[in-house]
């Protein structure tokens, strides 16, 4: 498929605060040198890509035999072991495009959420124009990211960014300055990364290797399209990310966004509502995962009562079983705004994709009367408008505001993060060999159909002389043909270990070369040629 426009612009940018929309701490060519884990998380030596939407018409046809708001195609038929593996030594290379709290603004990372429940659909659709052969789709409150593999880079980013301009709505222009994109050792250093808990906002946090978890899960599904080299990559980024956390003390103490959220709400109080952290009166909209890390680091705080605010009672009544030490207040939703009227601080966490609270809102419910009021939103789209903040006396925070509460954490863990970065190098070595070995297989497959050609030919030879004496037993002349399998199995164990082992591309190709060359695995005449002057 042809785009009129695509533009792959190669940038080696040098991170300075966090506002430059393309940076991500990366392999670059020396890698074995580590610098400190501040260094490493601002500065990147790294090519990053930038991909202009094409205008084909051809495209835009194909995709629109979907919903404009981006619903699922068809589901392409599940590849065999056989095909995946194929495909996967053909050259396929890891890329990752996407967007994180590190570098993009909040309005434009919600526009491109999408629920766990739908990453293995929208996977499917970016596949389904055949640019993308493999997919997968990490998206949380903090980063939205697309890990695709493809042996055609430039078709491969044009069609993903296609993909998110049209289900984001936003012009390209726009993407591009929030977008990030990482490409081959880089993206899976990226994602290594990401799994460790080093490009966390709260660095060392556990709640994104549950998630990475769940990406690897989802892309090994059978509606999945994780295929034989994303779905190792993932694999390997679960296995670093543990190994971190057990090898490490990067994620002792408070490593959250809601143990974040907790701290900004605690430093903030006495400036806000005039009164102690220990004395405000706490009210959560919401009840799933993120409420109950929340109330986990309230609890740890000395809390003792708390009101929820949930759309029916399970899930609540849940935490209650799990906290019997706090006294959990269960509000249905109809009583939310009786439950703002007398709380200090409210927390949202809800996976609405409106606004819970706003300035509106807030005014039709006689909340704008000038009482303190602290707003928490932790929730991604946000549930907390804006403007709330024009009311005197409300003071909303999103988790955009978590960065400065943030900064200590990541400054006392600088040590922790060169060791994690130690072994996540380890890791990413241990991918990069295994996917540089499939550039093997080909020739492995040629040297043992080549050997085995020439061990049947003999063995025939051989068999018919055998057979004419009435002495040999069929088991005498099958133990006959598994010796010779067993002969060739071992000469060719050497040359086909050196090949996996091979330490640098130039030394496998090297190698690759003077096998086929040795063995003449590209010479079909001279093959056939020996086969004739071996039945003479």
């Amino acid at each position: 498929m042809k785009f009129s426009r695509a533009l792959v612009a190669v940038i080696t940018a040098t991170a300075t605060s966090g506002t430059c929309a393309f940076q991500s701490a990366a392999i670059a060519s020396s890698r074995r040198t580590y610098t400190t884990a501040a260094a490493a998380a601002a500065a990147s030596n790294t090519a990053l890509f930038a991909a202009t939407l094409g205008d084909s018409t051809q495209q835009q046809q194909q995709v629109a035999t979907t919903n404009s708001n981006g619903s699922a195609a068809p589901t392409k038929r599940k590849k065999t072991k056989a095909e995946r593996l194929e495909l996967a030594s053909k050259g396929l290379q890891v890329h990752v495009l996407g967007l994180s709290i590190h570098h993009a603004q909040v309005e434009v990372r919600e526009k491109l959420a999408i629920p766990e429940h739908e990453w293995n659909d929208q996977s499917n659709l970016i596949c389904s124009t055949g640019q993308v052969e493999e997919a997968a789709i990490l998206s949380t409150c903090n980063r939205f990211e697309i890990y695709f593999a493809a042996s055609d880079a430039h078709e491969a980013n044009a069609r993903v960014m296609e993909f998110l301009a049209q289900r984001s709505g936003l012009p390209v222009s726009v993407l591009r300055r929030n977008i990030f994109m990482l490409e081959g050792d880089d993206a899976v250093w990226h994602l290594m990364r990401v799994a460790g808990g080093l490009d966390s906002l709260v660095v060392g946090e556990g709640q994104i290797l549950s998630q990475v978890r769940q990406c690897h899960l989802h892309s090994i599904e059978e509606d999945g399209c994780g295929g034989k080299v994303l779905s190792r990559l993932l694999n390997n980024a679960v296995a670093a990310g543990k190994r971190v956390r057990s090898e490490t003390a990067i994620s002792k103490g408070s490593v959250s966004i809601s143990s974040a959220a907790v701290e900004l709400s605690e430093q903030m109080c006495m400036k806000d509502l005039n009164l102690p952290f220990s004395e405000a009166r706490l009210a959560v909209v919401g009840a799933g995962t993120m409420t109950r890390l929340l109330i986990t680091h309230l609890a740890s705080r000395g809390l003792e009562r708390i009101a929820i605010v949930n759309r029916s009672m399970a899930r609540p009544m849940e935490l209650q079983e799990q906290f019997p030490d706090v006294d959990i207040e269960i509000v249905l939703e109809d009583g939310l705004w009786d439950v703002v009227g007398r709380s200090d601080i409210v927390y949202t966490a809800t996976s609405s994709p409106d606004y819970v609270i706003d300035k509106a809102l807030l005014e039709a419910n006689g909340q704008d009367g000038g009482r303190p009021l602290m707003l928490v939103d932790i929730a991604v789209p946000r549930n907390i408008g804006p403007d709330s903040d024009e009311l005197d006396g409300v003071k909303p925070y999103n988790v955009d505001d978590l960065k400065a509460v943030v900064a200590k954490n990541t400054a006392m863990r600088q040590r922790e993060m060169i060791e994690a970065e130690c072994l996540l190098h380890e890791e990413a070595d241990s991918f990069i060999g295994w996917r540089e070995s499939l550039s093997a297989i080909p020739t492995i497959n040629q040297l043992q159909e080549r050997a085995n050609l020439f061990r049947t030919e003999e063995l025939k030879k051989c068999t018919r002389k055998l057979s004419q004496n009435d002495n040999f037993t069929d088991r005498e002349l099958e133990a006959v043909e598994r010796l010779s399998r067993g002969i060739v199995n071992k000469m060719l164990h050497g040359p086909m270990s050196h090949l996996r082992k091979a330490e640098s591309v130039e030394k496998k190709q090297a190698a690759l070369s003077e096998l086929s060359s040795m063995f003449r695995l590209d010479d079909e005449q001279g093959a056939r040629g020996r086969g004739r002057r071996t039945r003479r």
